[in-house]
């Protein structure tokens, strides 16, 4: 198994977060508080579905759809992990990417939703950095029965948003993983080829 996905599934996936790596925030939020919001609000979610926790696609993708993705910058991600091809996409191609890539996290991370239980929670570390950057990481660990795995965020604020459209659990980032991947279906059957990968 993937060790990306190894690591997400002894614990939360905030999927897409998912995923990529949540609503909108406001202006006032410090971007601990937005982090801190977004996966408590998700975890109370899951925590009172049993059919999501029991892996049930439908309620899942119910829960990403209504606490994950408002908060989720999930065209940036895709266009990130696919880089410079991206730019040669046509509308349509890259709506369909989104979209592919989406159900591919879904699928991918489904089981982290069966490592939830009511000892699961988030602890935010002290933030390191500029808070009135536009561009912040927040740390953070994540207790479960399986043990404590540590996951950061990336997120970006745009007016008087912050969105998340990038995440690290234990040392590995979720854009930089899939761009290696990605990469290698392009190679071989361009856009509409990764587009049919993600797809199956």
């Amino acid at each position: 198994m993937n060790p990306f996905v190894s690591s997400l599934n002894k614990a939360f996936l905030s999927s897409m977060l998912a995923v990529g790596l949540v609503s909108v925030a406001h202006a006032e939020q410090t971007p601990n508080q937005f982090v801190e919001q977004v996966v408590n609000d998700t975890l109370t979610a899951i925590k009172s579905n049993n059919a999501a926790r029991s892996g049930d696609i439908a309620a899942i993708n119910q829960i990403v759809n209504q606490h994950v993705m408002p908060y989720a910058n999930l065209e940036k991600t895709t266009r990130l992990a696919t880089g410079a091809p991206w730019r040669k996409a046509t509308p349509e191609q890259k709506q369909q990417l989104v979209e592919a890539f989406k159900g591919t996290l879904i699928r991918t991370y489904s089981g982290a939703f069966k490592n939830v239980n009511d000892s699961t929670k988030v602890t935010l570390q002290p933030f390191r950095g500029d808070s009135s950057a536009k561009d912040v990481v927040v740390r953070s660990t994540i207790s479960a029965a399986s043990g404590p795995v540590s996951v950061d965020y990336r997120l970006e604020k745009s007016g008087d948003s912050w969105k998340v459209y990038d995440f690290n659990v234990e040392n590995i980032w979720l854009i930089e993983n899939y761009k290696n991947q990605f990469r290698g279906e392009i190679n071989k059957g361009g856009i509409d080829g990764l587009i049919r990968s993600l797809q199956k």
